[in-house]
This record gives structure tokens, sequence and C-alpha cells, in this order.
């Protein structure tokens, strides 16, 4: 694998540097890269999807494992570098661009290249783009099958979260509604160059064969309607002209709820049970 002084050197060669701007911060720890790939399972004949390779040391260990990888680079030097030095690997394909066409949507030309069956997310995934790209593939890509992601500790606290915590909102509610998630590593600022401001984790996101809910872009959707209107009670936020299903209490608040109660109010709402969410409710 790739260490501190190889990585400088490729990038000092051609004239770049680390850019704040695209989230560049390239993990150095080999033991916690090689154990996030095992978390994953991939092997010979699995595809990947890597966003933001960087420099390839997480490129080149999946590689190594037999895997198809489709990686997407939007720094032009880097994905030139990336050409460079794996272009010759039939195993490797790389997009180029920006992983996101909107903030709820994966490119729809990176898909395209990941192809029509299953695959698996593996990443140190750039922070600004973390969350949106997760909730993309959880909500809308079903045939992704997990994702094993390196991001900022605070996010991985809030896909862990449960009712009634300060971190549980739509983020953990989309994620334990459609997978099982787990705490792989915690890993300090010095694990990466340069080194970023906060403390960083992996995770592992496991798809259930049965998700906990029949809609899941829409129960995340209903989820942050009533989120944006945390401190309110659900009867007031809701309407109670029609009474709540069994067990929800109209005083409660939206953070209280478990995932089954979403489902159940929103299944209820789209019958007609409650009204519109406004803005002055």
């Amino acid at each position: 694998m790739q260490t501190l002084a190889e990585i400088k050197a490729m990038l000092e060669g051609r004239g770049l540097s680390p850019r704040y701007a695209f989230g560049q911060n390239f993990l150095l720890d080999h033991n916690l890269i090689r154990k996030l790939v095992d978390a994953s399972g991939v092997g010979p004949g699995s595809t990947v999807l890597e966003i933001g390779p960087g420099t390839g040391t997480l490129t080149e260990e999946l590689l190594s494992r037999g895997a198809r990888v489709v990686a997407a680079e939007i720094d032009r030097g880097l994905a030139a570098l990336l050409r460079e030095r794996l272009g010759a690997n039939p195993n490797f394909m790389l997009v180029e661009g920006d992983c996101l066409a909107s903030k709820h949507e994966l490119a729809p030309g990176l898909l395209a290249a990941v192809g029509g069956g299953p695959f698996r997310l593996v990443a140190n995934l750039p922070y600004a783009a973390a969350t949106p790209v997760m909730m993309s593939l959880l909500a809308d890509i079903p045939r992704c099958e997990g994702l094993f992601v390196t991001i900022q500790l605070e996010v991985a606290q809030r896909l862990l979260a449960g009712p009634g915590s300060k971190d549980f909102g739509p983020l953990a509610i989309l994620t334990q509604s459609v997978g099982e998630v787990r705490l792989i590593a915690k890993l300090p600022p010095e694990c990466f160059w340069p080194r970023p401001e906060v403390t960083s984790a992996m995770v592992g996101i496991v798809r259930r064969s049965t998700p906990r809910s029949a809609d899941p872009r829409a129960l995340v959707n209903f989820a942050q309607e009533l989120f944006e209107k945390r401190r309110k009670q659900l009867g007031a936020v809701l309407g109670r002209a029609r009474p709540f299903p069994e067990g929800i209490d109209p005083a409660a608040r939206a953070e209280t709820l478990t995932i089954e109660d979403f489902e159940r109010l929103r299944a209820w709402r789209g019958a007609g049970g409650g009204g519109t969410l406004s803005a002055d409710e």
C-alpha cells in the first residue's frame, strides 16, 4: 500500500496538493484500510463502487481482492493520476466528475457504469458528499447490498442513534429501516493526511432482506417533514381530525417515535388520517 511519502511524491510530481473543497483527506493506516475491506466481504466477482479514490490506496486493495471497482473522482488531476496507475487493469473503471446529480440523487452515468447487478459501496467518503450519497443508495438503489465507509464520527453516531437520542433523525430512520448498521472502528485525525479537524469512523451497513418500510424514500421524506417541526407535538403538526394509530400519542414528538411508528403514521396520513404539513403550523 501507499505510504505518506509516496502519496506526497505522486502529488508533488504532478503539481497537485490536497484540496479542501473536495474533502481530500487521505487515509494512511494500512491496517484500517484492510479492516474496512475485510468488513465489506468483497472478493472475486464482486462489484464495488468507490467514491473519492484519491491516489488509489483503497482502490488497489479492492483490486487485489479480485473485485471490479468503479471509482468516481471529481478532481481532474487525481483522475489523470488514477488512469496512469490503474487504467490498464481490466477490473478498474474510472468515472470522472461529481458523484451526485443533485442533493438527493447519484449521477445517472455513475450508476450506469456500475451496471444493473448487485454492488457494494466501499469508500473513504468526502465529508460533504457522505450523507447524500448514503441516503440516495439506501432509499433508491436496492441493488446496493451494503455500504462500508469512512465518515465523520458525528455522522456515524446519527446512523446508529435510537429513539429519544439527540442524534436520532431521518438518517437513522432510513438507515435502520433498510439495513443493519454497525461501527467498525473510530479513527483519530492522525490516521489521515492532511489531518481533519474531526474524529472519523468506519461503519458497515448491510441491507436487510426484508426492509422495515414498504417505501424507504417516502418514509425518510415523511420523517424529514416531522423533524423540521421536532419541537411541536404530533397532533399540532398532523392534525387531530381522526384518531391516531393505536399506541401513538398525539402529544408525543417525532424524536420519541420508533421506525415502526413512523411507518404506521406515514400510512395513516396517506389514507387520509392527517392534513398536509404546512410552514405555519
